[in-house]
């Protein structure tokens, strides 16, 4: 009842400094043309109206799957607090110099409006606010409210009719909120200058400490600065901080004018030194730890309807939402990364080294690297794009992905029944024999006779599954590809989420499964994600949990199909093991524990990839020229202080993706491959080696045995 008494108190006070307004509004005087008078009428009506108040924008916070801060988003640097995490000296500093009637007069200053308004008649326009802390938090509300620049400069402009309107607003918040209250939501609206919005920003941006722990000469310099921020800003230079003391002092002189310290404290705080620090706000992904990782998540939340109805929307939530991110991104793994891929592929090297790792049966993204830093510095070496992804989350166009694409192939074949030692004979080099030998997805004839695939790896001859993959044999890939469909093959491919880093349709030509279509490391990683998860595929998720400023949290589940019979991913698997021992990467070596992979090097080396598995954890790599993969091929090329005649998908990426996965597991107990079901796909079934015809001399060896 008591603090309805007050409210009461308040408005008569606040309706007789408004009869005061209005009476000088509709009044005319000398020099009173542009004045924007208004007629009686028009201000008779001054019920309190009620302010909408949309959330203050608020830094929105990403962290790693360990909980640790990984980037802020903002367009306002803004960090919202109690009342009771400020200090009681910045209570009294920001009153003193702003309103220091303010517990005592209703929605307006009464003395202050009458004061303003003398002023303003005098000078023949509004130069002089008069406005209490409520009408300046009304002001800052409907300014940061505005969508279009009409509307903030309907905020802005210097008329008695925004005044007016300014006035009915505070009615209706002086009604709704108590004193304090209202001072809670002005110090965290303000802003301070040098970026910080809100007096907790501008605590740590100026001095380095919390609201909470401001001095007398920290809280009167804060106190000062609202005034005018862009006058003061400090961060703009030594005229700026000047006119900042000044302005500093002027609030002590005025807090030991009203008593609210002494004039010795006041004398003791102007012969310090400004003291600001100029703490650098925290930055988005440019200044990230883990720069392409946050460009993946920030894209991910700009294209989820779920955050928005449109991308601007949905930014605007990101930057100004508050939101806590947690996402999937593992330390351990990540460091392990960036030192296997710094320390085959230096920043100043002309190619660029990229890798993804994902979760198996989650789809989780745990690490993303580079070898190139992000951003636009020549002189640092770094590049403007997010490497390892798409363009849906940043990207570029990728690089050919090579000879990984022939596991896909692989999967068709298991899938259709062949066996692991079913083969065909390979030949050098390898023609369609018309162009109805292979056919797309839309069903056109897309075979080329003209044009001749050879062998980059491996001999021609006899090849089953298992010696056509270890060996990389382009022919017999053709052959193989022939055989069980392009369509298929493309099928199978799109079933493990692969499609082109772009955005475009994938090509469907017959060279599909030598790798022809431009890919990204993450998409790469998580289609070989599927065959280690024993053919379930989860798409890519780099977000678990989003808890929003209110405390309404979201869990974020993986996104799992069947993508392959369980049974024909183990074979795949299979298969892929004996690249380390008996293919490929034999040169290279394992990892110590069951692992499975295919290099990947494409056509006049214009790139190189590895992509392989564990049971636990799959990576990608790719290692490419951005200046144009097909203008600076991977030849006669310095890379890491060593030179290389050719790059293929053994001699770095290979490597890169051994030493990433020895030191990611580190700690992980190994897990084992599910074996192979032999029945089903050991040995041959209908494409058997042939019987090698005995020669002459031998059967005449024959023939005499048998004499004798």
């Amino acid at each position: 009842m008591a603090r309805r008494g007050t409210k009461i108190v308040r408005l008569v006070a606040a309706g007789a400094a408004a009869g005061v307004l209005v009476a000088g509004i509709t009044a005319p005087a000398v020099g009173g043309a542009g004045l924007g008078f208004l007629s009686a009428a028009e201000v008779a009506d001054l019920r309190p109206i009620e302010l909408a108040e949309p959330p203050l924008p608020e830094v929105s916070v990403m962290l790693d799957a360990r909980g640790r801060k990984i980037a802020h988003f903002y367009e306002e640097y803004r960090e919202i607090v109690g009342l009771d995490r400020v200090a009681g000296i910045m209570k009294k500093a920001i009153v003193a110099i702003e309103d220091y009637r303010f517990y005592q007069h209703g929605a307006i200053d009464l003395e202050g409006t009458i004061r303003a308004l003398a002023t303003n008649l005098r000078a023949g326009q509004v130069s002089q606010g008069g406005s209490s802390i409520t009408q300046q938090y009304v002001k800052q509300v409907l300014l940061n409210s505005a969508d279009t620049e009409a509307e903030r400069e309907a905020a802005l402009e210097s008329s008695y009719a925004r005044k007016l309107r300014e006035l009915r607003y505070a009615l209706g918040v002086e009604e709704k909120y108590t004193k304090d209250e209202i001072l809670e939501k002005y110090l965290n609206i303000a802003y301070f200058g040098a970026g910080a919005h809100g007096i907790e920003a501008a605590a740590k941006r100026f001095f380095g400490v919390r609201a909470s722990r401001l001095t007398l000469p920290q809280a009167a310099t804060l106190a000062g600065a609202v005034q005018d921020p862009n006058a003061t800003d400090p961060n703009l230079g030594p005229k700026h901080r000047a006119r900042l003391l000044k302005r500093r002092d002027v609030v002590l002189n005025r807090m030991a004018e009203l008593g609210v310290i002494t004039s010795a404290q006041a004398a003791k705080a102007k012969a310090t030194k400004l003291g600001y620090k100029g703490k650098k706000l925290p930055g988005g992904c440019e200044v990230s730890r883990y720069p392409y990782f946050c460009m993946y998540v920030r894209q991910e939340i700009a294209h989820n309807p779920a955050f928005g109805k449109t991308a601007e929307a949905r930014l605007r939530m990101l930057n100004g939402g508050g939101l806590t991110i947690r996402t999937t991104l593992d330390p351990a793994m990540q460091a392990a990364a960036e030192r296997a891929v710094k320390g085959y592929v230096r920043a100043s090297d002309a190619p660029v080294a990229a890798e993804a790792l994902v979760e198996p049966g989650t789809g989780a993204i745990r690490a993303m690297a580079a070898s190139k830093p992000y951003g636009r510095s020549k002189a640092r070496h770094e590049i403007s794009y997010n490497v390892v992804a798409d363009a849906r989350h940043g990207g570029g166009t990728g690089f050919q992905a090579g000879s990984t694409f022939k596991t896909f192939t692989l999967i068709t074949a298991l899938g259709q029944g062949m066996k692991t030692d079913d083969g065909l004979s390979a030949g050098a080099g390898y023609r369609a024999p018309g162009s109805t030998a292979f056919r797309n997805c839309a069903g056109e004839n897309v075979g080329d006779p003209r044009h001749t695939v050879t062998n980059d790896e491996g001999s021609p001859g006899w090849k089953t599954l298992r010696t056509g993959t270890w060996g990389s044999v382009n022919t017999f890939f053709m052959e193989l590809e022939q055989r069980v469909g392009l369509c298929e093959t493309v099928t199978t491919a799109k079933s493990l989420g692969i499609r082109r880093a772009d955005g475009r349709p994938l090509r469907e030509f017959e060279t599909f499964t030598l790798g022809i279509n431009e890919m990204d490391p993450v998409t790469v990683a998580g289609a070989y994600a599927a065959i280690a998860a024993r053919g379930r595929y989860c798409a890519p998720m780099a977000i678990t949990r989003i808890v929003r400023r209110d405390g309404e949290a979201t869990a974020y589940k993986p996104a799992c199909r069947r993508a392959l019979e369980p049974a024909v991913a183990d074979a795949t698997a299979d298969v892929l093991s004996g690249v380390f021992t008996e293919g490929t990467m034999r040169g290279v070596g394992g990892i110590g524990r069951d692992a499975a992979g295919k290099t990947g090097t494409t056509d006049g080396y214009a790139a190189a990839w590895f992509a392989g598995f564990t049971p636990d954890l799959a990576a990608a790599v790719s290692v490419g020229d951005p200046r144009g993969s097909q203008r600076h091929p991977l030849t006669g090329v310095t890379i890491g202080g060593r030179y290389y005649g050719v790059v293929d998908g053994a001699a770095l990426p290979g490597p890169i993706w051994k030493d990433t996965m020895i030191g990611a597991l580190k700690g992980v107990p190994p897990t084992r491959f599910t074996p192979i079901d032999r029945d089903r796909f050991d040995g041959c079934s209908r494409d058997c080696p042939p019987e090698p015809e005995p020669l002459d001399d031998e059967l005449d060896s024959l023939d005499e045995i048998t004499e004798d």
